[in-house]
């Protein structure tokens, strides 16, 4: 009787580890609501590998990620270089993509952390949400006004960005997509949006919180032992390497 393969020994990779092994690039733009507001906005991140990130800029679209992570929001996330990206409600599906380097959080690296373990290259992240906003409490209320008002095209998976979501979201079934957005039932009306366009063919990952049918974990926890266990888990579901 052959004996089943040993679980991979997963270790806690420190950041300073990370960073020299992978590039952070995303695209940053502001909308501008009416006269006197403005939004601050990601659209999408990509981490690579650093042999790819030299040229990464000038590839969107041309290269397959080999897993696409959706999350809650960008959070705090920024460019490293000047950005000045602003466009009107009305031209948001016009904007063309131009990826900068891009200050990598506590977050992303526990998504490098994942591509590691799993041989990943390239990994995209979309999200719920475009809005930059670092507390969720804030985000919650910021994304409801704007809704309340009409504005749905914060999200890419609103019906105005349907064909910006085609080219970004993978169809390649033997690519997962992981969900990773957070338990919070403010989120549900985003959920509702995302699962949506997510189709059915598709190879969905993520660790469902108990007792729920769309509620992932998010990939922070508060604690180091969590942060691990997340990593141990999401290599278990995602064991085939992509070559």
């Amino acid at each position: 009787m052959t004996k089943s393969p040993e679980p991979l020994a997963v270790r806690f990779i420190p950041a300073a580890e990370l960073k020299s092994a992978y590039g952070v690039f995303g695209h940053f733009y502001s909308v501008q609501i009416s006269r006197n507001q403005a939004v601050d906005c990601r659209s999408v991140l990509e981490i690579v590998s650093q042999d790819q990130a030299s040229d990464h800029t000038s590839q969107f679209f041309r290269r397959t990620p080999d897993a696409v992570f959706i999350m809650m929001n960008p959070g705090s996330s920024q460019p490293l270089v000047p950005v000045n990206n602003s466009i009107e409600v009305k031209k948001l599906h016009e904007l063309p993509i131009s990826l900068v380097p891009t200050k990598p959080d506590t977050t992303q690296y526990q998504v490098m952390r994942l591509m590691h373990y799993c041989g990943w290259r390239f990994v995209r992240v979309l999200n719920l949400s475009d809005l930059r906003c670092s507390k969720s409490v804030q985000f919650f209320q910021q994304y409801q006004a704007l809704e309340h008002d009409g504005f749905d095209s914060h999200s890419i998976f609103s019906q105005a960005r349907q064909s910006e979501l085609r080219l970004k979201m993978t169809t390649n079934q033997k690519r997962p997509v992981i969900c990773a957005w957070g338990v919070s039932p403010e989120l549900d009306p985003l959920i509702e949006r995302c699962t949506a366009r997510i189709t059915k063919s598709q190879t969905i990952n993520g660790l469902l919180k108990v007792g729920t049918t769309n509620k992932f974990l998010h990939p922070l926890p508060s604690l180091q032992k969590q942060k691990l266990s997340w990593v141990n888990q999401m290599v278990q579901q995602c064991t085939v390497p992509i070559v």
